[in-house]
């Protein structure tokens, strides 16, 4: 068939349909809101188009929507075009437009022709989402010499809806530093850029934490927020501070070489490269201070480089410049005096200036004849002086002036007596050598820190970014060997949640980058590391417990009756003719929170008639106050208020509808209730009791045999432990001794190997005198009535009991215990 046929053949079934239907060209337009409920009526479409509504059964019409989904129908009676399912104008149309519509075709196929009218239903929009940012957390880096109006862009929000119920506005959490500037985007969605207004300080605070809140424009609007965390980055722009603008030391001379004169220490509030520091001689420091001393670059040691005399130089003078190592260096200066201090390390020296020889035996009494100068280098003690001749000798020294001294005749000369003197002058100082040793520090001991383990308690929906708590460690080195720096364990701690902390290297506080959850997470634990700065470096960790403190975040959920949109309803039927105290239902909730944020109380806030229906508190049981009348109404409502004893109380409520009906109407369905609810709530109970009552007869059976076997033993056995028969449980343990001719039974819990057991010790011991059998078939036991057998004797059958206060008692036991006496047994052990 050519291409022509093709054409003819397609344009006369055009024609063929045409003719065979009635097609209304048409369009019928109806608007509906969003989320209407299922059975809401759109319009009544036999009235709109015309149609008698008494035919429309007979016609057979019909709806036919152009869609994967049926959300809507006709009532074939009435006309009526009703919901069949709540739309969400969201799901129906994915692409964000202005308009969105449902078409659909209604048909009448009876009688021919077959009638066709169009259907367009446009679904408008309500405000039923609230604004989403793409991310909960938004990080920035921003430095501190960024210029004031400076933007950042933010992550923009979402918001499903459309038109006036999408994103309207933004607004940031007070700030004295950070503005926002709200842009429209082409397609009209909004966004924020962060705004700079005024200058950062990393160096007064490190970061901030903001909070962006995106709302739209929807009556009642709705919102949602960001984080934002702007981390401030730094720049050099501190320069290094020495501690003390001058330094005065004192230095002795000699001092060996190396040791040290002065440890200079100077700070950068900046970070990184821009806080490293070098130290240097500046250009005003002279040579001989340069030569004498030598200044290490990176710690600022200044140490001694040659022999130092103090004769030779009193006073140096120094200028330190500290200079940190950022792009663009900023440098600190500090002056530097050492003053030296003399030691003794010089003798006196004499020199005679004028001296007469010989001299006559007749010169007259306090004559000079010669004349000394008598000098030390070193000074004050150390350079003054004493100077002396012998007593015995007739002249004596006189002082002229400073360090000048006459030799005088202090008695007359006879020389026939003695020709001839020799005279010896001691010159001695005044000093006292001394030595002065300097210890320097080395790096030997490691951190310590203050406590160990640390437990800290975090409330949980904490700010993030606020401090939780700090750690502190303390060196008893000096200098660089004492500084710590602090930092967290990623490898050996839980990294799932360390990736929510960060600590201060330099002082230890703990920060949390998120808010913890004590339904999700009730504790934790994480290691700190304490490093000093020696080399090579010393550390110690320690380890972080962190407990999560609930608060009342939690409301109650009510599981019985059962929610159901949001709301609790249930429906309870009860015969007419129950009695007072009847148990209508039982209201079930739980709390997620614990302690008394979780503790729930029941409350009775709406009843029809307070005389007839009672709620317990605690346990949320609705009983009956009194029986029923012929007058009382045949339907209660009861509104039941649950709430918790948080400090601020959070509460929910459920709703009982009581029916009262006549009590053959309520027998078949409340027969088949009760059966499955005692089912259920009855089983466990059933087990448990099988369970506990099984384990009793046999413990029980044990004993009494165990009992019997041991009245029966022979006496004869030598004075010692008896083998050992003990009942291997977990319930009880007996050991049995001799003393002379009594035999010991002891039974009580369990007791662990090497356990000491005092022989005649009588608190739980059964006394056996003989296996001899009485004519009766019975064996007569004793025992104190402060022991375990004591409560077996109240059930023995039969049992006269002999007993005086403190003393034995006695019964008879019958060898074959019948079931009768076992079940007292039973009875009497639930009481131990």
């Amino acid at each position: 068939m050519t291409d022509f046929h093709r054409r003819k053949a397609y344009v006369t079934v055009l024609l063929f349909f045409s003719a065979i239907l009635d097609t209304s060209s048409a369009v019928t337009h109806y608007s509906i809101l969003e989320e209407m409920e299922e059975g809401s009526v759109v319009a009544n479409l036999a009235s709109d188009l015309g149609l008698d509504v008494k035919t429309l059964s007979r016609r057979q019409m019909r709806l036919d929507i152009r869609s994967n989904k049926k959300y809507l129908d006709v009532n074939k009676e009435t006309g009526e075009l009703f919901i069949l399912e709540k739309m969400d104008r969201e799901y129906l149309c994915s692409v964000k437009t202005a308009t969105c519509f449902i078409k659909m075709e209604v048909i009448l196929e009876n009688p021919n022709p077959i009638r066709m009218f169009n259907i367009e239903l446009e679904i408008m929009d309500i405000n039923d989402n609230a604004p989403r940012f793409r991310r909960d957390t938004m990080h920035l880096d921003i430095s501190e010499a960024t210029t004031i109006g400076e933007r950042f862009s933010l992550t923009n929000a979402v918001d499903p809806d459309t038109g006036s119920n999408s994103v309207k506005t933004y607004y940031l959490s007070e700030s004295d530093h950070f503005s926002i500037e709200i842009q429209t985007g082409r397609d009209g969605s909004k966004f924020a850029d962060l705004i700079l207004k005024k200058s950062l300080d990393r160096e007064k605070q490190a970061s901030r934490n903001l909070i962006l809140t995106a709302v739209d424009g929807g009556v009642p609007a709705r919102s949602g927020t960001a984080s934002i965390i702007v981390r401030v980055l730094d720049t050099n722009d501190n320069a290094p501070q020495f501690d003390k603008d001058s330094y005065n030391i004192n230095l002795t001379e000699n001092a060996p070489i190396g040791s040290l004169v002065v440890k200079l220490n100077a700070t950068d509030k900046d970070e990184g490269t821009n806080s490293d520091i070098f130290y240097s001689f500046s250009l005003y420091t002279s040579e001989k201070t340069q030569q004498t001393f030598s200044l290490n670059p990176d710690n600022g040691e200044i140490r001694v480089k040659e022999m130092i005399n103090y004769e030779d130089f009193r006073i140096y003078d120094m200028e330190i410049i500290a200079t940190d190592k950022g792009a663009n260096s900023l440098s600190g200066k500090c002056k530097v005096k050492i003053l030296i201090t003399d030691m003794n390390d010089n003798h006196p020296e004499i020199s005679i200036k004028s001296f007469s020889s010989p001299v006559k035996e007749d010169i007259p009494v306090n004559t000079v004849i010669a004349v000394v100068s008598v000098s030390d280098k070193d000074s004050e003690e150390n350079g003054q002086v004493d100077i002396h001749i012998s007593d015995d000798l007739p002249f004596a020294l006189k002082e002229s002036s400073d360090n000048y001294y006459e030799l005088l005749v202090s008695e007359p000369l006879d020389r026939e007596k003695v020709p001839e003197y020799d005279i010896t002058i001691t010159v001695t100082d005044r000093g006292n050598p001394s030595i002065h040793v300097d210890v320097t520090d080395v790096n030997d001991n490691s951190p310590t820190f203050a406590q160990s383990p640390y437990a800290f308690y975090v409330v949980e929906n904490n700010k993030p970014g606020i401090v939780v708590f700090s750690v502190s460690a303390a060196d008893i080195d000096e200098g660089e060997n004492a500084r710590v720096s602090y930092s967290i364990d990623r490898i050996n701690s839980d990294q799932t949640m360390t990736f929510f902390l960060s600590i201060n290297e330099a002082n230890g506080t703990v920060y949390s980058l998120k808010s913890f959850d004590f339904e999700s997470l009730k504790t934790f634990q994480f290691f700190v590391v304490a490093k000093d700065s020696g080399t090579p470096s010393l550390s110690s960790n320690v380890t972080v417990n962190v407990f999560i403190l609930d608060q009342n975040d939690n409301v109650p959920v009510i599981l019985y009756p059962v929610s159901a949109n949001g709301s609790a309803e249930g429906v309870e039927e009860i015969p007419r003719n129950v009695n007072a105290g009847h148990l209508v239902t039982k209201v079930r909730a739980y709390d997620a929170d614990i302690g008394y944020n979780g503790w729930l109380l029941f409350s009775l806030q709406e009843v029809s008639d307070h005389s007839l229906f009672g709620l317990d508190r605690y346990t949320g049981q609705i009983r009956t106050l009194r029986s029923f009348t012929e007058t009382d109404e045949a339907q209660h409502k009861l509104l039941i208020l649950v709430k918790d004893n948080g400090n601020v109380s959070l509460s929910a409520t459920a709703t009982v509808i009581v029916k009262v009906v006549e009590p053959k109407e309520a027998f078949a369905a409340s027969d088949v209730k009760n059966t499955v609810k005692d089912e259920e709530e009855n089983n466990v109970t059933f087990y448990l009791m099988i369970t506990l009552g099984s384990v009793s007869v046999l413990f029980v059976i044990s004993i009494i045999v165990l009992i019997i076997m041991q009245c029966s033993k022979s006496t004869d056995y030598s004075s010692k432990y008896l083998q050992d028969t003990n009942y291997d449980g977990t319930l009880c343990h007996s050991i049995q001794y001799r003393s002379g001719d009594k035999r010991y039974m002891l039974v009580g819990p369990r007791m662990s190997i090497g356990s000491t057991i005092v022989p005649g010790s009588n608190g739980n011991t059964l006394v056996i005198p003989d296996r001899r059998r009485r004519d009766s078939g019975q064996v007569r036991c004793s025992f104190n009535n402060n022991s375990y057998f004591y409560k077996f004797a109240r059930v023995c059958m039969p049992g006269p009991f002999n007993s005086a206060p403190g003393g034995p008692v006695s019964c008879r036991v019958s060898p074959n215990p019948n079931q009768t006496d076992l079940i007292k047994v039973i009875k009497v052990f639930r009481t131990i």
